[in-house]
């Protein structure tokens, strides 16, 4: 197939207020800077749609393309991705949670899954890491509760879109805007696959329906036996393009990963050489800690003039905490994909 031919992307004042590359390192159908006339018209299209009914936030064109990519440009598609996120932003309330969120339980989560942003891979993209072998959600909803943990997830992704990615993109010279994630499977057997791949299951389904078009690469290392034939079988149900984004590898992973992600950009666990200081899970090093590349994300200025909401409650203790946690484990094992089908889920995002 050609490549497509290079456009300047039409930028809409009212929205667009951009202050980091726009234009992607390599040409992309669909991706800014190569899109065709038609593209560019179905973005005036939804936009027009949504403020039709009321949307004035989250209207600027690349947040609308990666709406449209996922949705393969069907605009009514898009639309309802957009509209039923938007519904899910209002229900859990998450633009007024963001700019005050705490999680102070964090490093006593991590003690049983870490899930962290550490750097960058080779093509500056930032680079994200799961390590879901200590899973034990009993143990895990003593210290916090489900609900805490997903809303941290999706202040995570909300900071992987300002500022994480913006600072990445000002250090690459070019738009990013997708993570190298990296899922590492070690420890994970047979009696622990139902806490695992349910929690994964949900978390992916978060990823897939409101944060659209955020891949770069899936690396699924140290995983279990059997893994790759499952795979073999899901991956006919995928789509091509994500698909190629998908890497299952086993515990030979590091000449692949290592290609990928700098070795000082990759913990010493995993075959690089960085050990940062209090633990790369804690670190969050990246660029968006750089005072060169950094800039305050734009919910952080709007901020002060809003008010603080009430956070999510905190865990239960005592006795009722050990009554909760195996009821909130067994409804996180309820019917759920396969291993496969559950790891890959966050690829269509």
């Amino acid at each position: 197939m050609a490549e497509p031919a290079p456009a300047p992307l039409e930028l809409d004042a009212k929205y667009d207020d951009y202050d980091f590359p726009t234009t992607p390192p390599v040409a992309q159908n669909g991706h800014p800077g190569y899109l065709t006339p038609q593209q560019q018209a179905q973005v005036h299209q939804l936009r027009l749609l949504l403020e039709s009914e009321g949307y004035t936030e989250r209207l600027d064109t690349l947040t609308l393309l990666r709406f449209l990519r996922a949705r393969k440009f069907d605009v009514e598609a898009s639309k309802k991705m957009f509209v039923d996120t938007e519904k899910w932003r209002q229900e859990t309330k998450l633009d007024e949670v963001l700019p005050n969120w705490e999680y102070p339980e964090k490093a006593e989560v991590f003690k049983y899954y870490p899930q962290y942003y550490h750097g960058t891979d080779k093509d500056g993209r930032p680079v994200y890491i799961e390590q879901l072998g200590g899973i034990d959600l009993a143990a895990m909803y003593k210290i916090t509760t489900a609900e805490r943990m997903l809303t941290n997830l999706a202040v995570e992704y909300e900071r992987v879109a300002d500022p994480r990615l913006p600072a990445c993109s000002r250090k690459a010279g070019t738009l990013l805007e997708t993570c190298c994630t990296i899922m590492d499977f070690k420890g994970v057997g047979l009696a622990k696959a139902p806490q695992v791949y349910g929690y994964v299951k949900q978390a992916s389904a978060l990823s897939q329906n409101y944060y659209p078009e955020r891949l770069g690469h899936l690396y699924l290392i140290n995983t279990p036996w059997g893994f790759s034939t499952v795979w073999g079988v899901v991956k006919g149900w995928l789509d091509p393009v994500t698909v190629k984004k998908i890497h299952v590898l086993g515990s030979g992973y590091q000449k692949e990963l290592l290609a990928q992600v700098p070795a000082e950009n990759l913990p010493k666990q995993f075959g690089g050489s960085c050990e940062c200081q209090g633990g790369c899970e804690l670190s969050d090093k990246g660029p968006w800690r750089d005072a060169q590349w950094a800039k305050p994300a734009k919910w952080e200025k709007k901020a002060d003039a809003a008010p603080a909401p009430a956070a999510p409650a905190p865990a239960k203790e005592g006795a009722e905490a050990e009554a909760a946690a195996p009821a909130a484990a067994e409804a996180a094992d309820a019917p759920k994909a396969d291993a496969a089908a559950a790891a890959a889920a966050p690829a269509a995002a």
